[in-house]
């Protein structure tokens, strides 16, 4: 009997330390193409800022690129935006984000999204700034709306796990690593 007890606390033992060690987390990964087919489900969005002043609107769903920069999600749109009244211009806008998971909504989401490069021949110089912060406004509106991957209580076994283990999220080149563990 006491070598029974002795046999099981030394059993529990090396699980708590092969646990907090790591060696029983599991990483399981969502494709970029995943993301992307959620983000074009989510359709495009257009915002108005300081009464009418600045609307911005995507002309269709964003690109997502992950990995491009390291651990980041870079970002490509066509939007349109109309200043101080103007008909509205196409704009190439190219940005990054970082990832976030949602406990509550078991759902991935873009976080942060910056526009570094607005590149429209219809918006001048001095214009590009603050079509850049409009913009930056949008897609923080939007990927905060909309997630770009929902863990399903119907879905894969890897999607069922990660409802309920998921510990962390990274980002690499094609794909989201999700890393799920007991502890």
């Amino acid at each position: 009997m006491k070598t029974k007890l002795a046999l099981l606390a030394l059993s529990l033992l090396l699980t708590s330390v092969a646990w907090s060690a790591g060696f029983l987390d599991r990483e399981i990964y969502f494709s970029e193409a995943d993301i992307q087919a959620q983000v074009e489900k989510s359709g495009t969005m257009q915002k108005s800022y300081g009464n009418g002043l600045i609307v911005v609107s995507f002309i269709e769903a964003p690109r997502i690129t992950l990995g491009t920069p390291e651990g980041r999600a870079a970002l490509s749109a066509h939007i349109n935006i109309s200043l101080l009244g103007n008909p509205a211009v196409p704009v190439l806008v190219e940005g990054t984000s970082g990832l976030r998971y949602d406990d509550h909504a078991k759902a991935f989401f873009l976080d942060n999204p910056v526009a570094h490069s607005v590149q429209s021949q219809a918006i001048s110089r001095e214009s590009e700034p603050m079509a850049r912060q409009a913009i930056t406004q949008l897609m923080t509106s939007y990927f905060r709306s909309k997630p770009v991957y929902i863990l399903r209580e119907n879905g894969t076994a890897q999607e069922q796990a990660a409802r309920w283990l998921l510990r962390s999220i990274r980002i690499e080149p094609g794909r989201v690593a999700a890393i799920l563990s007991p502890v």
